[in-house]
C-alpha cells in the first residue's frame, strides 16, 4: 500500500497549509502502516502457497486448540466476534472451509438450535502442515529486531491500540494465543 513516504521536511511544509497536522504523529502513524502491510503481505503470501485465505486460516486458527492439536468448537457467532468479522462473512468462509472438508457443522448436543463448528482431521493436519512455515515466516520478519526491541515494539504496538493491561502483560500472551496473519 504504501511504498514511498513523503519525507518529513515535505510533512513540515505541509503544516503550513494544515496546521492540524502533527509531522512525527504523521510520520510515525504512515510507517506503522507500512510496516502492517508488508507484515500482512508476506503472510497472505505465504499462505496462498498452501492454498489458504487470511481468512479461512484465521477460522481454522479459532477452531484449532494450540496446546493438544485438537479441534475447540464454536458457534458461528463466537467465531465472527473473536475474527471482528460479520456473521454473514463467517458464514462465506465456514461454506468454503466445509467445501474443502477442513470443518464440519454440528448441533450442540446441549441445544439443537445451535451449531458448532469442529475441525475435521484433515482440517487439523493441514493446519499443523502449514504452521512450522508460517512460524518460520514470522520469525524472519522478526529477525531484524533484538529481543528486547520486540517485547517494546509490542508495548508500544498495545499503547497505540489502547490495550495497556496488554502491554504489561506480554508473556502471557505468548503462551496461549492464538497465531494470527
Amino acid at each position: 500500500m504504501l511504498k514511498d513516504l513523503p519525507r518529513y521536511e515535505c510533512l513540515l511544509e505541509a503544516v503550513r497549509r494544515h496546521p492540524d497536522l502533527d509531522p512525527s504523529a504523521c510520520e510515525a502513524y504512515l510507517n506503522l502502516l507500512r510496516a502492517g502491510d508488508e507484515a500482512y503481505r508476506q503472510s497472505e503470501n505465504f499462505l496462498g502457497e498452501h492454498h489458504m485465505s487470511p481468512g479461512r486460516f484465521t477460522v481454522m486458527m479459532l477452531l484449532y486448540d494450540k496446546l493438544n492439536g485438537t479441534s475447540v468448537p464454536r458457534t458461528p457467532a463466537e467465531l465472527a466476534e473473536k475474527a471482528g468479522v460479520t456473521r454473514a462473512t463467517i458464514t462465506g468462509l465456514i461454506d468454503t472451509l466445509e467445501r474443502d472438508e477442513l470443518v464440519t457443522r454440528q448441533h450442540d448436543p446441549h441445544d439443537r438450535r445451535m451449531m458448532l463448528i469442529h475441525l475435521t482431521p484433515k482440517g487439523v493436519a493441514a493446519l499443523e502442515a502449514i504452521l512450522p512455515g508460517h512460524f518460520q515466516q514470522m520469525a524472519a520478519q522478526m529477525a531484524p529486531l533484538t529481543e528486547e526491541e520486540r517485547k517494546t515494539l509490542v508495548r508500544i504496538l498495545n499503547k497505540i491500540a489502547g490495550t495497556p493491561a496488554a502491554a504489561a502483560h506480554v508473556e502471557v500472551a505468548h503462551e496461549t494465543e492464538a497465531i494470527l496473519p
